[in-house]
């Protein structure tokens, strides 16, 4: 949950900055950075909280990763930002690592792709 905010924050604070110092092609972007950034943190927590519990009930990841897709499927139509892009294409390919993983047994998969695109999402949304 502290990652989802901290992203969201870092969103929100772009999205600021950036259109007080531009037009509205910033603002599109930034909007873009808000709605990318904050599904991508609750896809993050809802896969972290699926490996954490997948002891208890293993269907919970393959359940996260559905979600996930779905979430990212909805992204990809409506980021037009080509960093965006390339962040949600990480993602999607993170997901499917993980997908795979699981897959082959792994019950504690490695969920690093998904949160390195997590944080490249911050960076994409954060004026330079």
């Amino acid at each position: 949950m502290k990652r989802r905010r901290t992203i969201a924050l870092a969103a929100a604070t772009a999205a600021f900055a950036v259109t007080g110092l531009t037009g509205c092609g910033a603002l599109d972007k930034a909007a873009d950075c808000i709605k990318t950034a904050d599904a991508i943190a609750t896809s993050v927590d809802k896969l972290s909280q699926a490996v954490s519990n997948a002891s208890n009930d293993p269907t919970q990841i393959e359940e996260a990763l559905n979600s996930i897709d779905t979430e990212l499927g909805n992204l990809k139509n409506t980021t037009g930002d080509a960093d965006l892009s390339k962040a949600v294409d990480d993602l999607t390919k993170g997901v499917e690592s993980v997908r795979t993983a699981v897959k082959n047994g792994d019950t504690t998969p490695d969920i690093k792709p998904v949160t390195d695109a997590a944080t490249e999402v911050g960076k994409v949304c954060t004026p330079g």
